[in-house]
């Protein structure tokens, strides 16, 4: 059958979480990009709402409870270096509770929250899309996670 990504192009959600106008992220463990600092999110698996996958994702890999998400837009990322081939919804969580956590060490290994101007480097093709989808989502989001 083949792995999604790899052998077929994989449909996947990111989510990025907006808390006090920072942006959570963390620095993969394993490809596509290890090294890379990236927004939280995952393979959407067989029969799974994508929207209930980004937030099973974010939850599994922060420890947050998820509250409201919108989707912001899509990415198609194409990963030479890698050979991964991905299809991705993106979503905007700012209503979140509780405190980030490193649950997954063996896929992340760091974490924090970042001002929107002063991320951290080298960020993944898929949180700069991410990150550039933001301005096209609904003011009142954006709004309500202190950014402007």
């Amino acid at each position: 059958m083949g792995k999604p990504g790899l052998d077929f192009p994989g449909f996947g959600v990111g989510l990025v979480i907006l808390r006090d106008a920072k942006v959570l992220l963390y620095k993969r463990v394993k490809a596509p990009e290890a090294g890379y600092w990236n927004i939280v999110g995952g393979k959407v698996d067989h029969m799974e709402p994508a929207e209930q996958a980004a937030r099973r994702e974010a939850e599994e890999e922060t420890g947050l409870k998820i509250g409201r998400i919108e989707r912001i837009g899509m990415t198609e990322q194409i990963i030479d270096t890698d050979r991964q081939h991905w299809i991705s919804l993106l979503y905007l969580a700012c209503d979140v509770e509780g405190e980030p956590q490193l649950t997954e060490p063996e896929k992340l290994s760091d974490f924090g929250w970042f001002a929107l101007t002063d991320l951290p480097q080298p960020l993944s093709a898929f949180t700069k899309a991410a990150i550039a989808a933001l301005p096209a989502a609904d003011a009142r989001i954006l709004a309500a996670s202190g950014e402007t």
